[in-house]
């Protein structure tokens, strides 16, 4: 008597995935500390405040000029030392801010911490691509992205209770945990284990390569307008607007990033084995269209709990395309190749539309009001909307599909 085939097993999450999750936690949750503190702590050597901002766009500003070069090293070397060197640099940086007595040290070590940030996060990136199944890797996205969304919610709490410590321990204690998260990396994908954890090397896949397929330039304009909307807008303009209407401005734009954060947070959960059953495409394109109505309406929202919806209704928007888009980029390199330089590309517009946003948005809503400088953002979703409908095809095949 013969039996019936037996269903192909599921394929399951990775180990090396388990790791960088772990690893991207506990940097998130150590960024979340330094992150309230690092202006002020930037202004107490009595600088101006453009000054004192400028310690966060050198930091910016070193992941874009840095992002080439890792993506170089990335197809040369590999992804785990150069993602290991990464995470060395930005807590050997981080942990020396602590002791620093003059004002051009933060903002040299600021920048020399953004080279090694940009080099672990294309690395994990890159890691993704190599190690996950086809099949599962929106499920692997949204794994790795909801880690780095919890440490960054978690953060600035732990960070608001240890205020009373001063501006300086802080950057000790995330240099500490950075630096816990490099031995984590290297203790769990030891040569030892490299063998079940890693797969060997892989030939780069050229840039030109992928700039031939109508659906990578889709995802560089989707990354651009991401980067300037949910990473530079939300974070640099929603702060003034809130400013500017409520009386409790800080509270208000607080309670407004949190509710973008949790509203990605709760779809994250849903949107990875959506991309992975229904295709990277629908999410995509729904992902947009959810930003761009929440995003161009949000100059309306002058009272406190219109804020809050359509800042949660943004980040729902932002969950939805977040796994897919970098699923859709796995699916482009291929388990086969080390996308390096395909991933920086990715990266850089990202990183580039985050630091044009806050000076020509913020002159947008300085001449012609808030209501234009969101009207601006949700135009430019819009844009990213119809290039991705008329470019962007699905990449995720019929057989990969469908992990239930």
């Amino acid at each position: 008597m013969t039996t019936a085939p037996a269903l192909a097993a599921k394929p399951e999450i990775p180990r090396a995935i388990w790791v960088l999750v772990a690893a991207a936690f506990i940097i998130a949750l150590g960024y979340g500390l330094i992150a309230p503190v690092l202006p002020q702590f930037a202004s107490s050597f009595n600088v101006s405040m453009a000054a004192a901002g400028a310690v966060i766009s050198a930091f910016a500003l070193a992941r874009l000029l840095g992002a080439p070069g890792a993506g170089i090293l990335i197809d040369k070397l590999g992804s785990r030392p150069v993602y290991l060197t990464g995470l060395f640099i930005v807590a050997v940086a981080t942990f020396f801010v602590a002791f620093a007595q003059a004002y051009w040290h933060i903002l040299l070590l600021r920048f020399i911490a953004g080279f090694g940030s940009t080099m672990f996060t294309l690395s994990a990136q890159a890691l993704i691509v190599r190690v996950t199944h086809p099949s599962i890797r929106g499920r692997a996205n949204a794994l790795y992205a909801t880690s780095f969304l919890l440490g960054n919610i978690f953060g600035p709490i732990i960070g608001a209770a240890l205020s009373f410590l001063g501006y300086r321990i802080p950057f000790a204690v995330y240099g500490i945990g950075v630096g816990l998260a490099a031995f984590v990396v290297w203790l769990f994908t030891h040569s030892r284990h490299s063998g079940k954890t890693l797969p060997p090397n892989k030939p780069p896949m050229q840039l030109a390569a992928a700039w031939r397929q109508p659906t990578y330039k889709a995802l560089l304009a989707t990354s651009f307008s991401n980067g300037f909307v949910n990473m530079g807008t939300r974070v640099a303009i929603l702060p003034l607007f809130a400013a500017a209407i409520f009386e409790q401005g800080a509270a208000e734009s607080g309670l407004a990033l949190t509710a973008f954060a949790l509203g990605m947070a709760i779809m994250l959960q849903f949107s990875g084995r959506l991309s992975d059953q229904h295709g990277r495409r629908p999410m995509i394109l729904i992902g947009l269209i959810v930003c761009a109505a929440a995003t161009g309406v949000f100059g309306m929202a002058t009272s406190f709990w219109p804020l809050m919806i359509l800042s949660m209704i943004a980040g729902v928007g932002s969950g939805l395309m977040a796994p897919s888009t970098q699923a859709a980029l796995a699916d482009i390199i291929g388990n086969e190749r080390s996308g390096g330089k395909v991933l920086s590309t990715f990266q850089m517009t990202q990183d580039a539309g985050q630091i044009l946003a806050p000076i020509l948005v913020g002159w947008v809503a300085e001449v012609a009001g808030f209501g234009a400088a969101f009207g601006l953002c949700g135009a430019l979703l819009g844009i990213s909307l119809v290039t991705f409908a008329i470019l962007g095809k699905e990449t995720a095949t019929n057989s990969t599909k469908g992990a239930k």
